[in-house]
């Protein structure tokens, strides 16, 4: 008689056990990945206003602008050269930024902050947006920040 081939109960057993194992380990790796998506879209945006800020500065020392305290670059409000920092400013030169984004001003600082436009509970302290900071000066360029400190976006 021929001896059937196979896997024993225990053999499967064990199988099953390391298979768990496994799934428990890397699962958290893969549960973190809307926080780090995010993240990217943050930077994506930011790496959108550096590029538009230094189109505009471009355009502005062009027309010999960007040394002067407030100007227009194609109707576009400049302040030393960089675009200032409103929403109508950022929005002329950011393609999508009022279709995806959501931007308030920054009264204490002169900066415009922006976080994603579904995100209705973002603030300053929750920390989950772009800053943005214009010129304030000809030998300053204007600055992009990405703030992630808060629970909104960790």
């Amino acid at each position: 008689m021929k001896r059937q081939g196979g896997f024993t109960l225990i053999e499967l057993v064990v199988v099953i056990v390391i298979l768990g194992i496994l799934a428990v380990t890397a699962a958290p790796k893969f549960m973190n990945l809307q926080n780090d998506a995010r993240k990217a879209s943050l930077e994506g945006l930011k790496g959108s206003i550096q590029g538009a800020a230094g189109i505009v500065y471009g355009k502005s020392a062009i027309e010999g602008k960007e040394s002067t305290a407030t100007a227009k670059v194609d109707d576009i409000d400049v302040a030393y050269g960089y675009p200032v920092a409103t929403s109508a400013a950022l929005s002329a030169v950011v393609n999508g930024l009022e279709a995806d984004w959501t931007c308030q001003d920054g009264a204490d600082s002169g900066s415009i902050q922006c976080s994603f436009k579904n995100n209705t509970e973002w603030t300053k302290d929750k920390g989950c947006y772009v800053q943005y900071t214009p010129a304030k000066s000809v030998s300053e360029a204007a600055s992009t920040t990405v703030v992630v400190t808060g629970s909104s976006c960790k």
